[in-house]
């Protein structure tokens, strides 16, 4: 990297400068090898195999309809542990605070937390405390990491992603930004939009469970539904295609990205994934989803491995690339 280039916020957004950063500056330095591009790092101790992932949470405003930071912390880190096929377990949680900070908002992110983590059935064990001058923190900033354990000897990783392989959507898209954006900027929408803020890890866990061959899965975090399938097109060197028409916008997010001149492919999710499996799972991997609610669908496939490349087809047949954005569509969603 240009030692004389500066970081900006685009740099966090899901987009190209995200990668390049992660890619030219901290895998190129620390031992990150193919976890560089996955959600949580995977390790054999002993005889055991374990997933681990970090996190860093720094939405504004602090509460959203649909969550707050503190959850979003707790699912988040649960979440990413989830997309690697690993049951979560335990979570750190380090805060930094700024002064002036008020208790009681404190001990509602705290209370927040702690009920997440009932929820995702994992345990917050251990943690830290920073405080920071006045202006310099947003009020407070969270930080979780977490283990969890691999309950399939199965790798899910976008290495073993196949040709044919179906691309399943667990709901709709772009509530999570919305909700987020709606909050900072007091737009009032009505019908009001509220995130889709979830844990996953129960839900994979059925998925695997009930015998589906899951090849590999990402939640739809910051840079959306197009961000995370171009970072799997890149890792397995795939060729992803996309019909619109099977991809689920609700009516309110629609309409708030046209108002906004948003894209809801690019908007962040903290509830959605997209898993790749075999073709004839599908059927069944989409009953199983529905059954546990929300809309699930199946919203393209792999046609080849002759370049990295997502395309989606709309409605009239015609196709366009979905590139992965050179700046940020809208920052601090996460």
């Amino acid at each position: 990297m240009n030692s004389n280039e500066k970081i900006l916020l685009a740099h966090g957004g899901g987009g190209r400068l995200m990668q390049h950063l992660i890619q030219n500056l901290f895998a190129s330095c620390f031992a990150m090898g193919q976890n560089a591009q996955q959600d949580a790092a995977l390790l054999t101790i002993g005889s055991e195999n374990i997933a681990f992932t970090t996190d860093c949470y720094v939405v504004d405003p602090l509460f959203f309809a649909g969550g707050d930071i503190g959850s979003l912390a707790v699912y988040g880190t649960v979440n990413d542990l989830a997309m690697m096929g690993a049951q979560p377990l335990y979570l750190s949680a380090a805060f930094i605070l700024e002064e002036g900070l008020e208790i009681n908002i404190l001990q509602r992110i705290v209370h927040s937390m702690q009920q997440a983590a009932l929820t995702a059935g994992v345990k917050i064990v251990t943690g830290d405390t920073k405080v920071v001058d006045r202006g310099r923190g947003h009020g407070i900033f969270i930080n979780t990491t977490g283990i969890g354990c691999l309950s399939s000897q199965a790798i899910i990783a976008p290495s073993m992603i196949e040709v044919g392989d179906r691309i399943i959507l667990n709901g709709d898209l772009g509530r999570h930004g919305l909700a987020v954006l709606s909050a900072r900027e007091d737009l009032n929408f009505e019908p009001q939009i509220s995130s889709d803020l979830a844990p996953l890890n129960k839900i994979v866990q059925t998925l695997l469970q009930n015998g589906i061959e899951i090849h590999a899965m990402r939640d739809l975090t910051r840079g959306g539904l197009a961000s995370a399938l171009n970072e799997i097109a890149q890792s397995a060197n795939i060729q992803i295609n996309l019909r619109e028409s099977q991809i689920p916008v609700s009516q309110e997010v629609r309409g708030a990205c046209e108002l906004l001149g948003l894209d809801p492919l690019y908007v962040a999710n903290e509830g959605r994934f997209v898993a790749f499996v075999k073709e004839q799972d599908v059927d069944k991997t989409i009953e199983i989803l529905r059954s546990l609610g929300g809309y699930a669908s199946c919203i393209g496939q792999v046609s080849s491995r002759a370049r990295a490349l997502v395309t989606l087809e709309n409605n009239f047949g015609q196709s366009r690339i979905l590139a992965l954005l050179s700046g940020e569509q809208m920052p601090r969603i996460c």
